[in-house]
Parts: C-alpha cells; structure tokens; sequence
C-alpha cells in the first residue's frame, strides 16, 4: 500500500514545481478523488484557489484567466464524467492557442473495467485537442519518484506556454487513503528556481531570406496587410510601422489588437466590413499582394473579398502549426513569428517618408478616404435612430469605455458587431472572444476569468442564448466577489439566423432557428447577486454603463431588441455606406429605417 506520506511527497513536489515555474492561479472543482491535488493547490503559498461548482464554467474561468495574462492556468477536477465538462473549454484553448494546464484525479489501475464508479477511461480523454497527454504513475516517496514528478509538471509549463501555446493534460491515478499527511510548515521550506529550466525562442528567417522578402515587398504598389485575431501585445506597434514604411493600408480585425491603443493607427482601416459589402467598390479595391497575419478575420466580407483574390498573392505569415486559411487561397506560407518578422523586414526597407512632408501613396489615400466615409455615413445612420439597438451598443461602448479596459463579445452577432461599429483610436482597449472554436456556451465564465485577472473594468456583451448556455458561471460573480459589466443583448432567440438564407427559405423558421424561449433574466441576476437594470434608450444606457464601472460587484445591463428590426437596420446600414462611397457630390446626410 502506498503510505499516506509517500502520496504527500509526490503530489506536493508537483504543486510545488508548477509554482517554481510559475503557476499563480488554479481552478478547482470538488470531488473525493482529486482530494491530494486539491488540499496541496490550496496550501501552497504561490497559488491561489478559486473554488467553482461546476465542472464546464471552472474550465472556462480558467481559460479566461490563461487568456488574459497569457500564462498558464490550471484546473482540477474529480475522476469520471466531471472531465468530460472539461472538453468544451480544452478544445477552445487548442484552437485559440491559450495555455491551459487540464488536471484530472483517476481511478487506480485495479478499478479500470471492473464496474467501479465515477470511473472512465481517461487515457487521451482530450484525443486531439491537447498538445501532450501525460499519464502519470502512482505516487512514490523516493528520490527518483519526486524528480520524476518535478520533471513532469516543468515539462507540463512548458508544453503549454511553448510558441504555440495550448492545453496540456495530466493525468493522477490516486489509492485510497486520499488525504496527504505531510508537515504544516512545509511552505517555508520551498526552493524558488524550478529543477529544469525551459529556454524558448520565436522561430525567425535567416537574414538573407528576410532581404529577399523586403526587396518583393518594396516593388509593390498595390498591397494591403490583413491582421485577424491575435493577442501578442508588441505586434500592434510592429506592423503599425511595417504598414507605414510599406504604405499599405492595414485592415485590423478588432481581435487583432490593432484598432486601438497608443501605437500609430493611422494606417487603419476599420470600416472593410461595410466597405466590402459593395461589390463595384471591393472589385475597385482589389490589391496585387496581401500580407496576413493572425487568425481568420471575424467578418465574412472580408473573408469573402479574399476568397475572389484568386490572381493576387496572398501571404500567410504564421508558425508552422497556424494555417488559417479556410478559403484555400494562400500563394505563400511563411512560417515564422509574425511580429519576428515585421520588426526584421524594417530595417530591410527603404523609407519613403519625409520630414513634414505627406508621402502617402495614392493607394492608400484611396483607402483611407473610402474608410472615412463609410465611418462618417455608419455614425450618421445610428445617429439618426434614438432607439437602443444592438450595433448602438458597440458605438455607444466606443465613447465611454475606460482607457485600458477588457471588452470580451459574445459569439454570433456581438462579436461581428463588435468589429463592425467600434471604430479604430488611440485609447487603449483590450478585446477578447472565444474565436478558436466560436462556440457560445461558456462565454460568461470566460469573460469572468479574464476580467478577474485585469486591471481596468471589464465588459461582456453577450447574447440572450449564449448567456442562458453558462448560467451556471454566474455563481463567480457571487462567489468570488469580482467586479464586471454583463451587457445583455436580448432578442429572444438567435440573432444571428436573421441574416442567413434560413430566415427567407425555410418553414417553421422561428421554431427551428428563432428559438424564442420568453426568458427573463433579472431572476438570474437576482438569483446570483448581480445588479440589473433595463435602460430604456441611449442616454440611459451610457448612464448604466457609466456607473457600473465604478460600481462593486457584476452589474447586468439587459438591452432588449427585436430580431426582425435588428435585421433590417443593419440592411439600412450598409445601404447607407454604399450611397454614401458613390456619391459624386458632398452627400446628404444617410438615411436610416428606425429599428
């Protein structure tokens, strides 16, 4: 039998070197079995518990957390069916490249196929959707036993913080007695340097390959740089100057990290998405050579633009692993680190620009002023509507969302709202959403973890569907006393499916698709403690939004809309673009339906 002190040697020696090599945060659900993991998490001085009830919005938080301080997080869960809640977040944060430490309590091998409950077959539980599955021995007190466990959570830290960040699971068969007797001041006896330490480097071209690329790129007058989402907080700055040297306009997917902040934004376009929908003026903006950095761009114009690039070389600059390219459109594949690579090309290429003088080259004024007023001609058009609507929202959250503040959206439509209406400037802003395998459950838990981790206030604008999908990841809220804006745009149903062929062409539309539920969620927020308000039109709604900012605890803030309406006012939007780009003359002031 394994000896009580043997089980606390083994697993205190994991806790620990995950601490050592730096591990702060970890989410723990109960359960008798993960009992060792879970005492030892709780005692460690270098790590701080947050306790969840279930299984599915645990994972979430943590994601939420890993994504925001972009270092690993763990989260613990008992044997049996409570890791397979797991999956949903774990197969998010393989495609969103978020570096989640999954770990999970097991039966011991005599309880495997015998009929023994809250027991699975957990070997590759995650099939493809971790970087590295490790099973681990039973505990042993031994020397060889506790190096052999220091080495395996180093590794674990490692895998998942690697240049291409991700999930990694580990896995803990535990006998019974399940309590780790140990010493209480054990703590005070911890080392600091981790027993290996991991040296990682970003991949980069060899210089004479760099030179090759700068002297193709400076011979193209036509050129533009796509960044979808990405989350390196120094690439914004180094493709901002790569865009000016190049004078290639710069289409900044909001998720990109690029739209806003303190680097130069100047070479932004923001308003492709309303640009694009007309199909004279994207055949009119058709370009010789794209550079693309990031993940598939949220907007389907611009997704759909690069898909009839079928002449044009298009570039994808990513790790080896990254081939976002759902179109099958990509010339060329560079696989390097993208900011890498932008900061080696600079000093390959020539500047253009002179002191005091405006060297912008005719193809990016066209851009630039086809960008302008489109911006003008959506701010008119939303303008002219007092009523709350859901694009209103995102504009209405441009003007007054704090410098340094997390906007997390919703799949579906308020992410695609979100990088339609939020236009480009220099306040800095932090945008994240669950983009790696877009689904809507968990988003609420996610938006929490990461505005548990942030420094400035956090905003979730979620839709009624995805929210009633992660309820459960209210009790945070409530439980860990965090501080956050729920922005809930309630339509009864799913928005999204109002703008699909669906909508015109199939019967039953709204028992299929609509799916109206006649929910009411100021009984959720009151159920977990939140505050709730209805604001009633645009000065209301700024008003809410204002104070709940400096409001403790989780405000919702529920905006109800009506699915048809909601349609229609974006069709009357992007019309209103296209009147405006072909206007010959100064225009009228673009006229909108009233939602």
């Amino acid at each position: 039998m394994i000896h009580a002190n043997a089980l606390h040697t083994f697993v205190d020696a994991f806790v620990d070197e995950l601490a050592r090599c730096g591990l702060k945060h970890a989410c723990i659900c109960p359960g008798s079995r993960s009992t060792p993991l879970a005492v030892l998490l709780h005692r460690h001085p270098g790590i701080k518990v947050w306790m969840h009830l279930d299984e599915r919005s645990a994972a979430y938080f943590a994601l939420g957390q890993a994504k925001a301080m972009r270092q690993p997080v763990a989260v613990l869960g008992t044997s049996g069916t409570a890791t397979l809640n797991f999956a949903p977040a774990v197969a998010e944060a393989f495609y969103a490249r978020v570096p989640l430490l999954v770990l999970t309590a097991d039966r011991p091998p005599e309880l495997q196929d015998v009929g023994a409950p809250q027991t699975i077959d957990q070997s590759r539980l995650y099939g493809r959707h971790v970087k590295r599955c490790v099973e681990m021995p039973l505990p042993e007190g031994g020397p060889a036993a506790v190096r052999y466990v220091r080495t395996a959570a180093s590794r674990a830290m490692a895998d998942c913080r690697a240049e291409r960040p991700g999930p990694v699971h580990v896995n803990f068969p535990f006998r019974e007695p399940l309590i780790p007797i140990g010493q209480d001041d054990m703590p005070a006896k911890r080392g600091t340097a981790p027993l290996v330490t991991v040296a990682q480097g970003l991949q980069a071209l060899r210089p004479v390959d760099v030179t090759c690329l700068a002297a193709q790129l400076r011979g193209v007058q036509r050129g533009l740089i796509v960044c979808g989402p990405q989350d390196d907080p120094d690439f914004p700055e180094a493709v901002a100057q790569l865009s000016r040297e190049l004078q290639f306009p710069l289409l900044a997917d909001v998720l990109s990290q690029v739209r806003r902040g303190t680097h130069d934004v100047s070479c932004v376009i923001d308003s492709y998405d309303a640009l694009l929908r007309d199909s004279r003026v994207a055949r009119d903006l058709a370009p010789d050579l794209v550079l693309r950095f990031g993940a598939t761009p949220v907007s389907k114009p611009l997704q759909l633009f690069l898909q009839r690039l079928t002449t044009c070389r298009q570039m994808l600059i990513a790790p080896p692993d990254d081939w976002h390219d759902p179109a099958l459109v990509a010339t060329d594949r560079v696989h390097v680190d993208p900011r890498t690579l932008c900061e080696a090309l600079l000093p390959n290429l020539e500047t253009t620009r002179r002191q005091g003088v405006n060297t912008a080259s005719a193809w990016r004024r066209k851009w630039e002023r086809l960008n302008a007023q489109a911006r003008t001609a959506l701010k008119e058009c939303l303008s002219e509507n007092p009523a709350l609507s859901e694009p209103k929202v995102f504009a209405d959250l441009e003007a007054v969302l704090p410098p340094g503040a997390t906007l997390f959206a919703g799949n579906s439509m308020p992410v695609r709202d979100l990088d339609s209406f939020f236009a480009a400037g220099a306040r800095p802003a932090r945008f994240l959403a669950n983009r790696g395998a877009s689904g809507i459950d968990g988003v609420v838990s996610t938006a929490l973890g990461a505005g548990s981790v942030s420094s400035g206030p956090c905003v979730l604008v979620i839709g009624d569907l995805s929210l009633y999908h992660d309820l459960n990841g209210l009790l945070a809220a409530k439980q860990h006393r965090l501080q956050a804006t729920i922005v809930l745009l309630h339509n009864d149903g799913g928005g999204i499916f109002s703008f699909l062929p669906q909508a015109e062409t199939v019967d039953s539309f709204e028992d299929l698709f609509g799916t109206p539920h006649g929910l009411d969620f100021r009984h959720a927020a009151q159920l977990y403690g939140l505050d709730y308000c209805e604001p009633e039109d645009g000065p209301a709604f700024r008003t809410a939004l204002e104070k709940s900012f400096h409001t403790s605890g989780v405000t919702m803030i529920a905006v109800h809309t009506n699915r048809d309406a909601n349609a229609r006012l974006h069709r009357d939007v992007w019309q209103a673009v296209s009147q405006r780009l072909h206007s010959a003359t100064p225009p009228e002031p673009a006229s909108c339906a009233s939602p």
